[in-house]
């Protein structure tokens, strides 16, 4: 299901008839998967899209998937239970396998997987997504993995220190020995360095397949009269949103008139708003929660900037969306952002909390500045497309599956 199909509560919309270069992109991914054959697939999440902590991640798995479907793969994906949804459903053509809690369904869908249950035959992709369901160790169909970024002190964040150290301790040293010789697809090429240099894997099992943006992003009506600065994502620790909140505090007496949105749920919600009620900063500061698709999109196009305090991020989708608008960002230089962001041209790319505040304030009071940056946004954002991904993806697990029948 593309973005423009997805409410941001999780509502679905019907999908487009196929038409034009996109009828040609579906084609073709229709017969690289015969090539291979590659007729059903099993996906492996730990969150469903219609999960309440759903994030990039799960709209890049279902986009995808969607896509595969509509090329005439029947795609099952298995994940974890989430609340108000049932155990079965379709969406967008592939179906949707919700059992077991958060960590149950590691063990059952991994079970369900080897003993033949309602999923593919042809091929497997597991989402790595903090906890591995370890599939090179019992999958016995052609299978490739999908990280986004390493997760690193994303455990202590999550965790605390104690627990934590065990998921640290099984990314970084126990986990790469089990998918030593299994294909690897990554977002960015600064996490397909991390995933290199950081948890050692084979530099040549390693793929960087970027997520599209889709069409709907685009400009449109005009900006805010005052100085707008927006934030999208879910509301956890290792967004970061308590630095950027401290950053816009920092600036505010320089643009009196500021004002900033963060949109996003999440447990650390309360937190947050504390830090803001305790800054006197209510007037100004907006944490409106879930909101429609059609509300971010107007925030994207109203925005001066888009702002990102996040310590690990695979992409960073909502900065080449805000891009596709003509809105420029200035977010932390980690990996993933590093690609997200052409620094210098679609933004600007910053360390710690004082240099985001002080990038902040020069977008915001250099009006020069943040048109240039517009223009440059909206050419990197050009280069990313759904259909590419989709096919981008499928070519990693149709080589898999070649070389195991022994063609090239």
């Amino acid at each position: 299901m593309l973005p423009s199909e997805i409410g941001i509560g999780g509502a679905v919309k019907k999908p487009a008839t196929p038409t034009g270069s996109r009828a040609a992109h579906i084609a073709k991914l229709g017969d690289l998967a015969d090539e291979a054959g590659l007729h059903r697939v099993s996906m492996l999440a730990w969150r469903d899209l219609d999960d309440p902590e759903a994030g990039g991640s799960e709209v890049h798995a279902s986009t995808v998937a969607s896509l595969w479907a509509e090329a005439g793969i029947e795609v099952t994906m298995r994940t974890s239970f989430a609340a108000g949804q049932p155990q079965m459903s379709w969406r967008s053509g592939y179906r949707v396998i919700r059992k077991a809690g958060r960590y149950m369904v590691f063990p059952r869908a991994a079970f369900s997987e080897m003993m033949g249950w309602h999923g593919g035959k042809d091929g497997l992709v597991e989402i790595w997504n903090g906890m591995p369901f370890f599939s090179p160790m019992w999958a016995r169909t052609p299978h490739v993995t999908w990280l986004h970024h390493v997760h690193a002190d994303m455990w202590d964040m999550t965790l605390g220190p104690r627990l934590g150290k065990a998921g640290r301790i099984l990314e970084a040293r126990v986990a790469p020995k089990i998918y030593g010789h299994t294909p690897i697809v990554t977002l960015s090429k600064s996490s397909k360095h991390e995933l290199i240099h950081d948890l050692h894997f084979k530099e040549r099992l390693v793929h960087v397949v970027p997520p599209g943006i889709d069409p709907r992003f685009s400009q449109g009506g005009k900006k805010s009269d005052v100085p707008l600065v927006v934030a999208v994502g879910r509301l956890v620790p290792v967004k970061r949103f308590d630095l950027l909140i401290d950053a816009l505090i920092q600036i505010h007496d320089r643009h009196p008139t500021m004002q900033a949105i963060i949109v996003g749920e999440g447990y650390r919600r309360q937190d947050l708003e504390s830090q803001i009620t305790q800054a006197g900063a209510h007037e100004w500061i907006q944490m409106p929660g879930r909101i429609t698709d059609e509300e971010v999109l107007d925030l994207y196009r109203r925005a001066w900037v888009l702002s990102s305090g996040s310590a690990r991020e695979g992409w960073g989708m909502t900065v080449t969306e805000a891009a596709a608008c003509g809105t420029p960002a200035v977010v932390t230089r980690i990996a993933g952002h590093s690609d997200a962001v052409a620094d210098g041209e679609s933004g600007l790319l910053v360390e710690g909390r004082d240099e985001l505040a002080g990038a902040l304030d020069r977008v915001l009071g250099d009006a020069e500045l943040r048109e240039r940056l517009s223009e440059g946004a909206l050419r990197h954002a050009e280069q990313f497309t759904w259909a590419a991904t989709a096919r981008g993806t499928l070519e990693v697990l149709a080589a898999e599956a070649l070389r195991r029948r022994g063609r090239p």
